[in-house]
Parts: structure tokens; C-alpha cells; sequence
């Protein structure tokens, strides 16, 4: 198994743009001939759109990108510039009145990052689709839509450390495997291959890491406000097996596998968290190995979102508390 980067993903093109003050941005995944996909929303509080047309039961058998982005239910408007720029290039559903891109996208909170002001829209989803096409680096850490990312929130934005956007990938012969995973999450993170804590609540006194599950237990009885709301993590698996829209949804559900392993906790009412699935349907391989490595890709792209993060907009980042320099 050789890891890789998304350069060697031939039918797919990832880019991101984003506004520094703002601490917000847009990160999308284009796929010009189309990709079978399906989609898993685990999180109480989820912004999306187009994500319908992802259930097996529905007519389109194709996507031809998703649209990640911060700026809340605001963030939304991206995907309409990611659909000018494949319209463009016709790129899309084919229609009686022409071609028509379908893009799924879904929201993080990040407007209390920077100026909330200031949000992903029209052009920066369009941006995104130039930065793709003309192959620009793929940054991670604080980038797209992880520019304004963060984790730990149960006490707060003030306890708050720096989340951001990371990706994954591997390849095993023809067959490739990947994720692009925004970490925004409410809880902390976890290095599922230790066990320790990375990132998450931070307590600025005392220098020290808390735990959020511990803090919740605490709270079990109390009627007191549940935590800061402004979460999220979302991620796209691409891949080139073949698969149906019914097993791309399948796959989409064990892929959130690594949320969990990652983030503890996850997929709370104050998480709107949600993985998709997308394909190219070239090589035929065994689903359940293929759902393994999905799992496997997601949960290592988590963590080099949060070990690539910088410190900025007041958060600290797990590599600079490494350092000592929280």
C-alpha cells in the first residue's frame, strides 16, 4: 500500500480558495465525467444542499463535484460558483435546456472566526474551480474550507484550539483511495494511534490539554447551556472502484468510522458532520476492504488536518503546543 498525493487521482481535480481576514474559505472536488456518489449525515445540526439526489431511490446517477465551505447556511452560495464554472466548461446533467452540474455541498460554522462578515460565496466557490483546474498546490492545515476551523468548543471559543483541513490518500495497484477531511469538530482529537488527546479544550492557565467527554459527564444533570454550537467536520472519499449509488452511501456510513476513532466525541446534536463518497467506477475490488480502507483514509486525513494547523485568530495549533509555544 502506497500513500500519494491527490495528483495521482486521475478524474479528479481538488482545489480551495479563502479570505484570511475573514477566516473562512471554500474547498471543492471536481469530477468532469462524473462520479457515482452517495453521502452520510451524522450530526444534529448539518447545512447541505443537493444531498436528496444522493439517495439510490432518486433519478441522477451522477455528481460532478462537491463544494465544502465555512460561513455557516451563508457558505452555501459557493456551490453556485462552482456550477458557473462546470457550466462553463459543459460540464453537467444533460437536460433538454442543456447541461446542469450537480454539486452537493455542505456548511461548517466558522463566524466567529475573523469578520462574519465575510463569507464563502459565488466567486470564492468559483476561485476554488480555477485553483483546481490550474492545479495549484493543495495546502493543508489552515486552508480552504479549514481556514477558519477549530475543535474543543465545549467551553467556548476561548478554550478553543485551531482545527483546518487535511487529506489522505493510498494506492494499492490501479485501485486508489483517498479523503479530504475539514476538522471543525465540537469535541477533541484524538491520535487513534496512542490515544492521546492533540487537540482539543485548552485551558491558556495552566497549559494543559482537558478532556470534553469528562467534561460532559459532569454536566449530566445540570440544565446548563450545552456547549458552543459552532461546529462541523465534513470530508469527501474519492476513489476509483467500480460500486452503486446504494453502496456508495453504504461506504459513505462506514467512513464516518473514522470520525469516531478521531473525535470523541463526534456526531453530536451540535455537529453537523457529513462525509461523501464519490468514484470514478474503473476497478472492480472487494466492498468491505474498500469500506476498511475508507475508514483508514478519513481518520489519517483528520489528523494531519489538526498536526498541519497553524496558531491564528486567537487558537492555538497542536504542532506549536508540541513545541511549547502555546
Amino acid at each position: 500500500m502506497k500513500h500519494v498525493s491527490f495528483s495521482e487521482f486521475e478524474g479528479f481535480l481538488t482545489g480551495h480558495s479563502h479570505h484570511r481576514r475573514g477566516g473562512t474559505g471554500g474547498t471543492v472536488v471536481l469530477c468532469e465525467n462524473g462520479a457515482v456518489a452517495g453521502v452520510d449525515v451524522r450530526g444534529g445540526a448539518p447545512g447541505t444542499r443537493e444531498t436528496d439526489l444522493l439517495d439510490p431511490e432518486n433519478l441522477v446517477e451522477k455528481i460532478h463535484g462537491v463544494c465544502l465551505a465555512g460561513g455557516s447556511a451563508y457558505g452555501l452560495e459557493a456551490s453556485s460558483g462552482v456550477m458557473a464554472f462546470l457550466e462553463e466548461h459543459q460540464i453537467g446533467f444533460e437536460t433538454p435546456g442543456g447541461k446542469v452540474p450537480i454539486v452537493p455541498s455542505a456548511i461548517l460554522y466558522d463566524l466567529t472566526v475573523g469578520d462574519p462578515d465575510i463569507r464563502p460565496d459565488k466567486e470564492m466557490g468559483y476561485m476554488a474551480c480555477m485553483n483546481a483546474y490550474n492545479r495549484e498546490p493543495l495546502k493543508q492545515g489552515n486552508a480552504g474550507a479549514g481556514t477558519g476551523a477549530s475543535v474543543g468548543k465545549i467551553l467556548g471559543p476561548t478554550y478553543a484550539m485551531k482545527g483546518g483541513i487535511g487529506y489522505f490518500g493510498v494506492k494499492i495497484d490501479t485501485f486508489f483511495i483517498g479523503a479530504i477531511v475539514v476538522v471543525n469538530s465540537f469535541g477533541d482529537i484524538i491520535d487513534p494511534d496512542t490515544g492521546n488527546v492533540i487537540a482539543g479544550v485548552y485551558d491558556h492557565k495552566s497549559g494543559k490539554l482537558m478532556n470534553t467527554e469528562s467534561i460532559l459527564r459532569n454536566q449530566l444533570f445540570k440544565k446548563e447551556d450545552p456547549g458552543f454550537s459552532g461546529n462541523t467536520s465534513l470530508g469527501v472519499v474519492m476513489t476509483n472502484v467500480k460500486w452503486s449509488k446504494a453502496q456508495a452511501k453504504k461506504i459513505a456510513s462506514i467512513s464516518h468510522d473514522g470520525f469516531a476513532r478521531t473525535m470523541r466525541p463526534s456526531h453530536t446534536f451540535l455537529d453537523g458532520d457529513t462525509i461523501f463518497t464519490m468514484s470514478t467506477c474503473e476497478v472492480e475490488a472487494d466492498l468491505n476492504a474498500v469500506a476498511s480502507l475508507a475508514a483508514y483514509v478519513v481518520e489519517r486525513a483528520v489528523i494531519q488536518a489538526v498536526k498541519q494547523a497553524e496558531s491564528c485568530y486567537g487558537l492555538p495549533a497542536a504542532k506549536h503546543l508540541e513545541k511549547g509555544e502555546g
